[in-house]
């Protein structure tokens, strides 16, 4: 009635440091098991006394998941719901009727309850973390620690474009119903399903 999807984290885990058990009544295990999806060896992540974990859960109509305690204090935990919020689900017993984000109490445990009466599964997304506690400085679309950074960064921009742009302007617009595409060295693909919006006519047209 429940399944997880771990990205990263020892959270929901069986011995073979798979995530493909279903977890419907999850026993409440504190092992520690290694994830096979390391981050990079000098990031926040790796070290496990940051207690990063980034899951993505799904409630079958009918079922409950128990988010187990985080390994470690101090843990920021926020949950996003992403998907099937017309359906009753609740959180810690309160219903959830729209896309949302909720901050967790890391230290104690979680239910979520997808009614029986639901139309279909209800999907979250699951982000925890000890706070990194570094300055940031904010300016547009970059985000630095310091302003010094900041300008930097929009130096760079202006003189590299991060890699180069490559198309004829700067505001470039493409047709509404071109689809999915990307174009890298000169060769345009699409993906194997392409979802095309389809062209509509004006309100005036008969």
């Amino acid at each position: 009635k429940a399944s997880v999807t771990v990205f990263y984290g020892d959270y929901f885990l069986d011995q073979t440091g798979s995530s493909s058990t279903p977890e419907g009544s999850n026993p409440s295990s504190e092992s520690r098991i290694s994830n096979p999806n390391c981050p990079p060896e000098n990031s926040w992540a790796n070290d496990s006394s940051n207690d990063v974990a980034v899951l993505h859960l799904t409630v079958q109509p009918g079922g409950t998941l128990t988010i187990p305690k985080a390994h470690e204090p101090n843990v920021k935990r926020t949950l996003y719901l992403i998907e099937g919020y017309s359906d009753g689900v609740q959180v810690q017993g309160t219903e959830c009727d729209e896309p949302l984000m909720l901050t967790l109490d890391s230290s104690e445990l979680v239910d979520v309850v997808c009614p029986p009466s639901a139309r279909g599964a209800s999907e979250f997304l699951l982000l925890q973390g000890k706070p990194i506690s570094e300055p940031v400085a904010q300016h547009g679309p970059f985000v630095m620690n310091t302003q010094a950074e900041i300008r930097q960064a929009f130096s760079d921009y202006r003189a590299t474009q991060f890699g180069g742009w490559p198309w004829p302007r700067d505001d470039m617009v493409f047709a509404r119903n071109k689809g999915r595409f990307s174009l890298l060295y000169g060769k345009e693909t699409v993906p194997a399903q392409d979802f095309s919006i389809p062209e509509t006519s004006d309100a005036g047209d008969s």
